[in-house]
């Protein structure tokens, strides 16, 4: 049933129900602010839910999102979340493209198993040497950024100099990633498992001079201040559905179906729903949607080549068992229980950017792959556990929506979720069509989400899952901290405007930051 919204003024009007805008909730809320967030759909939590996918079958998959890494402890205590994140013991399995039946097995627990892996596939152990050195070398980074991204932003160069290793910064942040992996690394599989973190979601080569990629691996590295990708036990909407009570428990407002149509700069909402059109009149109006989809509301329209653009392909699965492997070293339990990466090699996902550009699907399509349920057997139903059932995920690079957004949306679907099975195929002993779950209707539990099918179903302007270019997590020695959104990176060109979501300097992925810097700057303004 539709909530009406109802003529109001309150401190905060939050536009958009996702995760980072329940964040942002809780915090003014329990900061004594009087808040209501405005979400389009049925439900909140954006992005970061649990959905079943195929009628009569008990598995809740973390239908977009699915690992978390920028999420703070600050953040889970300050809103006393209750949530498990789950360390995964495998980092990483990547089976050799010119010989799928060899692969790289990264064990966190066993750096001699982790070593033997290498040496199986590169002909030495010293490449698994280079590799935890380069990881070495970085960690430094996490460790001091991390920290930082809960505060007001620091220049430029207090964090170069705070870093105190200008090798490492030129490395990372002053030229494109892939000459720092060639000089780092010596094998071409090796190189693709490092890069593979500069391109979720991002559609780069690994020399784009834009940097683009450097700044998409940089957020993959810091997390937590080790960089570890993490399982939310029950599901992402376990996260958005604990941030979702917090906000509730500490007096804030959410509305669902309710569409914001309109937002003036000095604070009037205008939003429909079933009961017909009203108006909110905020102090602070916090937007959680996309920079581009608030210019929209606002009246105006996005500069040339301000629009943004994914990069990507969801497919998930409910498979009758794992897969065997053409790897017979390696046990599927341990290859799937990580990041599997497949076709990803440097070669591979710099010809995937280069065929993608001229329009066409990369073939093989670099791909990784999840399966949630061996580090979270909860996801899935007791009768679907006892049956051997595991869930997969698979998250295609290189698939820029340009390929897709002019097309047939089934026929692009079809296309992508094709060439995906093909490329999966290419490591596997046996064709995964053959170990898919089928409903009780007989229909396989398989379900592709193109970057179309984001912008269709959540909003997301051309499925673009950071709502535009990641930036730095810092500001340019030169750039205007004189206003509170300025200095938290929350600033839009409307002083009473502020952003909330993936879209702020420090949003992308399950974080929260953009909430919790936007509700910290809107606390400073309300005074």
């Amino acid at each position: 049933m539709a909530a009406a919204v109802h003529p109001a003024t309150v401190d905060v009007a939050i536009v958009g129900g996702g995760h980072n805008a329940l964040a942002a909730a809780a915090y003014l809320a329990r900061a004594g602010r009087s808040v209501v967030v405005l979400e389009r759909l049925d439900h909140v939590g954006g992005a970061a839910v649990s959905e079943r996918p195929w009628a009569g079958v008990d598995a809740r998959l973390s239908r977009y999102s699915y690992l978390v890494s920028l999420l703070p402890r600050r953040v889970i205590d300050d809103l006393g979340l209750r949530i498990d994140l789950r360390r995964r013991r495998y980092s990483s399995y990547t089976p050799d493209p010119a010989d799928p039946s060899r692969g790289i097995l990264i064990d966190t627990a066993d750096a001699a198993a982790t070593a033997e892996s290498f040496a199986r596939v590169t002909g030495s152990a010293s490449e698994a040497r280079r590799f935890a050195a380069f990881a070495d070398r970085i960690a430094p980074v996490a460790r001091q950024l991390f920290p930082t991204v809960t505060e007001p932003l620091r220049r430029r160069t207090t964090v170069r100099d705070a870093l105190g290793d200008p090798n490492l910064w030129d490395d990372l942040f002053e030229r494109p990633l892939g000459s720092t992996l060639r000089e780092s690394l010596d094998s071409d599989i090796a190189r693709g498992i490092a890069l593979t973190d500069g391109l979720i979601g991002t559609f780069a080569s690994a020399d784009d001079e834009s940097l683009r990629q450097n700044r998409c691996f940089l957020y993959h590295v810091i997390g937590g201040g080790t960089g570890d990708w993490d399982v939310p036990v029950g599901g992402m909407g376990r996260v958005s559905g604990e941030l979702e009570r917090a906000a509730r428990a500490a007096g804030a407002e959410l509305r669902t179906n309710v569409e914001v149509t309109a937002i003036s700069p000095d604070g009037e909402v205008t939003a429909s729903s079933l009961d017909g059109d009203a108006t909110v009149h905020a102090r602070l109006v916090l937007s959680g949607v996309g920079p581009a989809v608030l210019t929209r509301l606002m009246g105006g329209t996005a500069g040339p080549g301000t629009e943004p653009e994914g990069a990507q392909v969801k497919v998930n699965m409910l498979l009758r068992r794992l897969p065997r492997l053409r790897d017979g070293a390696v046990a599927p339990e341990a290859a799937f229980a990580g990041t599997f990466h497949i076709n990803e090699t440097m070669s591979q996902l710099d010809e995937a950017y280069r065929v993608a550009s001229g329009g066409g699907i990369p073939d093989p399509l670099p791909a990784e792959i999840y399966c949630h349920s061996l580090t979270d057997p909860t996801i899935l139903g007791a009768e679907l556990r006892a049956t051997g059932a595991q869930t997969l995920t698979l998250f295609g690079l290189q698939v820029p929506h340009r390929l897709v957004k002019d097309a047939d949306p089934d026929a692009a679907r079809s296309a992508l979720l094709d060439a995906a099975q093909r490329s999966l195929d290419s490591v596997l002993a046996e064709p995964i069509a053959d170990v898919v779950f089928e409903a009780p209707d007989g229909t396989p539990c398989v379900e592709a989400r193109t970057t179309a099918d984001l912008e269709a179903s959540l909003g997301m302007t051309a499925g673009d899952i950071f709502h535009g270019p990641l930036s730095w997590p810092w500001a340019d020695d030169d750039a205007p901290l004189e206003t509170p959104a300025q200095r938290w990176g929350v600033a839009t060109a409307h002083q009473r405007v502020l952003l909330c979501g993936s879209g702020a300097r420090r949003g992308g992925a399950v974080s929260g930051l953009g909430g919790h810097n936007a509700a910290m700057a809107a606390l400073e303004l309300l005074g």
